[in-house]
């Protein structure tokens, strides 16, 4: 892991990049954390032979095991292609294998505003939040980046929490706020936990995210407002309405694998 630390990623060249300790993730000290993985790989998509016709719509990310820290590759590739519907797809190669793999569906964009509705409710400002929310349960450098402040009625398993952070996604490379907040969705599943992880309590890693949007986020907060399901054979669900300062933006979803440790 690099020991530069003014941004959570360094590129070496057009395929290659680095983490910084501000990836580093909470489940293990040597891998990332999957939050700024996916700011990364948005960022990679959004970049990739790019169509101002077309918008990333949804982001698919299958988490294919531990995400190593340090240097690693991102290919791209189309999947898909066409005049109005585009499926596109970048990987993560790290340590000879695929970490993650994220595919993403870029969609024809027009002028629907004589039809728009938006059934999600708007979260109330980070204004109104209150003191900053304890993540002390949570060890790594990726935690430690982020400012999270509650809003009330914040609870175990029911969060309604803000976020940013000061650190840009990657140095001396300019990032859309569509990336840099996508490397914050994340987090969700560990704002509101409903059991404590770590020592006596239970691993409840994701596997997954999925990120759909009805449109592109804005600002430098986000805003999670999620609710967190534990089912009685091993498996949960995390699932979580998007924010930013204009309102709601889209959802995402993580299943989530429970051991207890």
């Amino acid at each position: 892991m690099t020991s530069i630390a003014q941004s959570y990623y360094v590129r070496h060249d057009d395929t290659h990049f680095e983490s910084t300790i501000h990836a580093q993730g909470a489940w293990n000290p040597h891998e990332q954390h999957m939050a700024p993985v996916a700011g990364i790989l948005a960022h990679v998509l959004e970049s990739f032979e790019p169509r101002s016709e077309l918008r990333i719509a949804r982001i698919s990310y299958e988490i294919l095991g531990l995400i190593p820290d340090g240097e690693f590759e991102v290919v791209s590739s189309v999947l898909r292609s066409g005049r109005t519907i585009e499926l596109v797809q970048a990987e993560l190669i790290a340590g000879g294998r695929v970490a993650v793999r994220a595919t993403a569906w870029r969609l024809q964009v027009s002028d629907t505003s004589d039809v728009q509705g938006i059934v999600d409710r708007r979260m109330p400002s980070v204004e109104q939040a209150g003191a900053a929310v304890d993540l002390a349960q949570w060890p790594g450098g990726y935690i430690q980046s982020i400012e999270a402040r509650a809003l009330p009625e914040h609870s175990a398993g029911s969060g309604r929490v803000w976020l940013r952070t000061p650190f840009p996604l990657l140095s001396n490379e300019p990032v859309s706020d569509f990336a840099r907040l996508t490397g914050l969705v994340d987090t969700s599943n560990g704002i509101a936990t409903r059991v404590k992880p770590g020592d006596g309590g239970y691993a409840f890693p994701n596997v997954d995210l999925q990120v759909h949007l009805y449109r592109l986020p804005v600002g430098e907060w986000l805003g999670l407002e999620n609710a967190v399901n534990f089912g009685s054979d091993g498996i949960g669900l995390t699932s979580t309405v998007l924010h930013d300062g204009a309102g709601p933006f889209g959802r995402a979803e993580q299943i989530l694998t429970l051991r207890k440790l």
